[in-house]
């Protein structure tokens, strides 16, 4: 049995497969964060028209941190929501 420069031949086959799982696993959620936020800020660029925006957002990739800044700050100044005052309702 080869001896990896530990005195636990065993457990350092153990701890690297843990790591390897684990690592494998946040690879995985940090995907699935980064491809919901880039979809939801490329769609809302796309329909502002915003193209500088949507070729940014489309070629950096900062796990989700440039496309949560477009959404909720950079997005808003050029369409704010529209607030109802109290005591109108709206007609559908």
């Amino acid at each position: 049995m080869p001896n990896y420069g530990y005195g636990w031949p065993v457990l350092s086959g153990l701890v690297g497969g843990i790591f390897g799982v684990l690592a494998a696993l946040v690879i995985a959620v940090l995907l699935v964060w980064s491809l919901i936020w880039k979809g939801m800020a490329l769609w809302k660029a796309a329909r502002m028209g915003h193209k500088g925006w949507f070729i940014a957002l489309l070629l950096i990739n900062t796990l989700g941190i440039l496309d949560i800044f477009y959404i909720y700050v950079f997005a808003e100044r050029y369409h704010p929501r529209r607030r109802i005052p109290e005591g109108e309702t709206t007609s559908v």
